[in-house]
Order: structure tokens, then sequence, then C-alpha cells
């Protein structure tokens, strides 16, 4: 991404390394990573981390590096990885050939392990993970030492070259840090540095049955890549220590600094990985890109683009504490966005058969139509106009309400770009009673363009031609979640969220109407339907019947906050 395009955000992490500039910390270098685990997909919280590090990178004139902490090879595959490339990519941003993994440090990250039971600074445990928990006492009470913590030194050193050669089972023993059983930071009552698991790994095979915990590999990579600031999520706060600890006890120089800044917490979603998984192998949504979801899979097949997210992400800044953020902010940065970009068409998504009956037979008009009003280079397109046609079937009642400026029986509205009609009368369907047809007439001297169009109406209303349209399935996506607060991760224990997933959130439109220039639209285009929102062609989409799925709404509550902000 050019750097020219970051904006100079100024936040309290940047603000610790303008510091560190001026006392030539690092010698002035700022070097940063985006270091997620294999998993699963990244959604937008994983967003915001990916355009704080890289734009502080730019920002600064410095690096950032992606980085896999591939550390547990049981929850981990080539698809989450590939899926996370691709999505960094997508947001804009270039690692420029800085692609590590922490199985390219599994070698130096065990001869430190080593290094540190020889200094007497981590030790071989037998005690079943039970019986770790009720050693390591609570935040009321300190824990108690482990029988085996006093193990000499060449006990520790055979027991962990046998525990890498596979000598014992998963579970049996692990390697544990030696530190402070009475510490009041749990992370530091003895933790465990590694654990023996016989899982291949998608990069190492089976060359490995022991691997590094994330609290002693996380440090030790920022290390070995040069890291100078290591931004990560509050919640790794109380890690802090143990990951000072680690580099310190090896007696290590230029050491990285672990920095937090409050997680993205997003209403009416779910912003957790492990929830995500839930929803995806459970088959509450279709895939880790479902469009109801918030990860960057999803959101890029609803249609979002990056550009929106990334502003997003710069306009909710950097905090200390955590907070929840409105997810209709999220829907109006994608409507600033594409207010901009996206081109106009007449989409009807519930037709309703209308018949002009003093219009031609075998007339067919071009009606000119403008792409983008927005956009001064979009230009013009022709859109072609018969005497049947449809319109949306909410756009006719029978016995309007007050202020109700549409079609009914008597009234006159305005066909967009097209001519003034009014409504004669109607036909029911015999069998249920639905209205199924309207018939009209038009004044000839209404045309869009011609002198008599100045004459007024209050209502103006899209339609397609009905020898013209092409058939489309649309995809209406609601909120995944009935309650707005479930995207704050800090729940009651034993809370489950699947009670708070909304029944109907996904109603599909199989006999919508589009108009004739989205022929052969390419999966990914984005579109304004007129009145009724923004939309993307989705991959499901074919020759034979275009697919659509609606990005965001027309209404924008947050517009009007911000306006009234303002003033």
């Amino acid at each position: 991404m050019d750097d020219g395009e970051f904006k100079a955000t100024v936040n309290f992490i940047q603000e610790i390394i303008n510091q560190d500039k001026k006392t030539n910390k690092h010698n002035g270098r700022v070097h940063l990573r985006f270091p997620p685990e294999p998993n699963g997909y990244l959604h937008i919280g994983h967003a915001k981390s990916i355009c704080l590090n890289f734009g502080l990178a730019a920002q600064n004139g410095g690096l950032c590096n992606l980085r896999f902490d591939d550390t547990n090879p049981s929850k981990e595959d080539v698809e989450y990885i590939d899926s996370i490339i691709n999505d960094v990519r997508w947001l804009g941003f270039d690692w420029e050939g800085r692609l590590f993994y922490a199985s390219d440090y599994f070698e130096k990250m065990y001869d430190y392990a080593v290094s540190l039971i020889k200094a007497g600074k981590a030790y071989v445990c037998d005690l079943s993970p039970e019986e770790t928990r009720k050693y390591r006492g609570s935040f009321k009470e300190p824990g108690r030492e482990s029988p085996y913590c006093n193990r000499s030194v060449e006990e520790n050193l055979d027991l962990f070259r046998r525990m890498r050669a596979g000598e014992f089972p998963d579970g049996s023993r692990v390697l544990r840090a030696k530190i402070d059983m009475s510490s009041p930071n749990l992370n530091m009552r003895d933790p465990v540095l590694y654990r023996i698991l016989k899982a291949t790994h998608h990069r190492t095979g089976d060359k490995w049955c022991i691997y590094p915990m994330y609290d002693y590999a996380h440090p030790l990579e920022d290390y070995y890549e040069k890291i100078t600031h290591s931004v990560c999520t509050l919640e790794f706060e109380d890690h802090r220590p143990l990951y000072d600890w680690v580099l310190n006890a090896l007696n290590l120089l230029d050491l990285p600094q672990q920095i937090e800044f409050a997680r993205l917490n997003l209403t009416n979603t779910v912003m957790s990985k492990r929830r995500l998984r839930r929803l995806v192998e459970e088959g509450y949504v279709t895939g880790w890109d479902d469009p109801r979801i918030p990860t960057i899979a999803g959101l890029r097949r609803r249609g979002y683009t990056s550009e929106a997210i990334r502003n997003f992400c710069d306009r909710i800044g950097v905090a200390k504490t955590n907070s929840v953020v409105d997810i209709r902010f999220l829907e109006y940065c994608i409507r600033e966005d594409l207010n901009i970009k996206a081109p106009r068409v007449m989409a009807v998504l519930k037709p309703l058969r209308l018949v002009i009956d003093n219009y031609p037979h075998d007339m067919v008009e071009e009606m000119e139509s403008e792409n983008n009003p927005e956009d001064s280079t979009a230009g013009n397109r022709k859109v072609p106009f018969s005497r049947i046609l449809y319109i949306e079937r909410e756009d006719f009642c029978e016995d309007p309400p007050k202020k109700y400026f549409r079609l009914a029986p008597g009234r006159e509205v305005r066909l967009k770009n097209a001519y003034i009609i009014r409504c004669e009368e109607f036909v029911r369907d015999e069998k249920t009673g639905e209205i199924k047809e309207i018939h009209c007439t038009y004044d000839l001297e209404s045309k869009s363009g011609m002198p008599g169009a100045k004459r007024k109406v209050k209502g103006t209303l899209h339609w397609v031609s009905a020898d013209h349209a092409l058939k489309a399935e649309v995809r209406l996506y609601d909120y995944l979640l009935l309650d707005q607060n479930e995207g704050v991760e800090e729940q009651e224990e034993g809370e489950d969220f699947i009670k708070q997933i909304k029944p109907n959130s996904l109603e599909v439109l199989d006999d919508c109407l589009v108009e004739p220039s989205l022929a052969g639209a390419a999966s990914g285009n984005r579109y304004q339907f007129m009145r009724k929102g923004y939309f993307c062609v989705d991959p499901d989409s074919t020759s034979d019947k275009l697919v659509f799925n609606r990005i965001v709404s027309l209404r924008d509550t947050w517009d009007r906050i911000l306006k009234a902000e303002k003033n």
C-alpha cells in the first residue's frame, strides 16, 4: 500500500514510539508485526490490529512482519493460513516478503529452554493438568510448589530430551518456568513452557512431539525478528511480566516492548474465534465467509470494501480500556464509501405487474439514466421502457394511509427518468385475493427532459421493463444476534450465546427482477439499488440467474447522529 494513504494518527502507542525515537531506543528503528494464530479465519477485530500494526509501521517509516504463531498443530490448518494471507493482502497491506512462522524457530526455542534448565530457571513437572490447577492456587490463595520443582539440572535435562524423543505420552509431563508460586499474578506461578503433543504439524510434520506454549514462544519470536514494539490486545496485559521474564531470564539485549490496546467489541455479532468456529462447525451459518458473521471473508463476500474497513478502524481510534462500538457506525462507513463508488441501478425485489394501457403495445424507449450523481465521471446509461413494467409491491396501496405518496387508486406518481402515471384500476387474484396487476395511464408530456416534465408529483418510483428485466435472487442479511450487547466478550460464565441468534437473519427473495444493464455483472461488483440499499454480486451468481447480497440498507442513523453532533 502507498504510505500516502495512511492518515497521520496520534494515539498512545504512537506517543510511546515518538518518545523512543527521541531517546534513540533501538537506534531509531520501528519494527512491528501482526501475529495471528492459524486456527480460524480473521474477523473485523483482527482488521483493527492489522491496520494498527501496518499503519504504525508506515507512519513511522518502519517495517511490519506477517507471522503465524503456529504452536498448536491440533487446531491449525493450511486453509486458515491461506485465508489470513488473502485477508491481509485484500485489506491493502504488504509485508514485503517478511512472512514468518513460529515453527521457523522451534530449534532455537528448544535450545533456549535447555539454557533455562541449565540456569535452574525451568524444570520438568509430572503433575497432571488437574493437579497443576490445584497447586496453582487462586486469586485469594498463593500456589504451592510442585513436588518436582527441585529436580536436579541433570535430571531435568534428561527428561526434557526424552520428552522431545517421544518417550512419554501426551499430558504426562511439561516443562515449567521456575518463578514464584506466591506471585499475585497467576501467570507467574511457574507457567508451562512446553507440553507434549503428538500431533502432525502442517510445516514440520512429525519432527516434533513437544511444542512451546504461546507465552514462551511469543517474546522469543519478537526477539528473533528484531521487533521493537509488540502490540497486542488487553487480555495479554497480565501476561506482560512473563513476556519480560522470558527475555530477561535468557539475558537477551535490545528487547521488544509489549504494548496492549483495547480490542474491538462490536454490537449484534460474535467477536470470538472460538464462537465463530462453533457457528461454522454446528451449521448455524453456511461457512467462514457467511455474510452474517464479521470475518473479513464474510464482510468481503457481503460486499464491504477494504477502504471502508480501514476508514472504520482509523475512526474508532486506539484506546487503553475496553468499550463497545455500535455496528451501525461500521455500516455508516460502508455507506459513505459506496455512496461515491456504487453505480445506481433499478431492481424490483418483490415485483408487482403494472400495465400502462394507453402506451403503444410495440414501442420501447431508451430512458437516459444517471449512473451516479456523486461521481461526475460516471456518465449515463440507457434503460429500456415499455408498456408492461414491474414495480415494488410495497409501492402500491389500495387504501393508503396519510402521507403515503406512492401509487394508489386515482393517484399519480413519477416513474424514475420516465413519465408520470395515474392508477386507473387494479386486478385481484381470484383465488388469493391478492392484487396481481395494476392498470395505469401515462402523461405523454411528462417525460423526463421534456417541457411537461416540470409538472410535480410527490412520489417517484423505480421500475423495470417486463420484457427486458433479468431474473435475480437477492439475499437480505440482518444482524446475527438479537441482543446488541452480545459483542462484549465479558459475559456470565455458562451463558449460551446461541440462544441470542436471530431466527430470521437471512431472507432469500427468489423472484427479483433487475434492469438489463446488469447482464454479466461480475462477482464482487457493487451497486446501489435505487431506494433499496447497496448490493453486491455473490460468487453463486450465474449467467442464468444473478445473485445479490444486500451489503447495507439506505437507512443511516449514524449520519443523522454525526450531523447533530456537529451542530
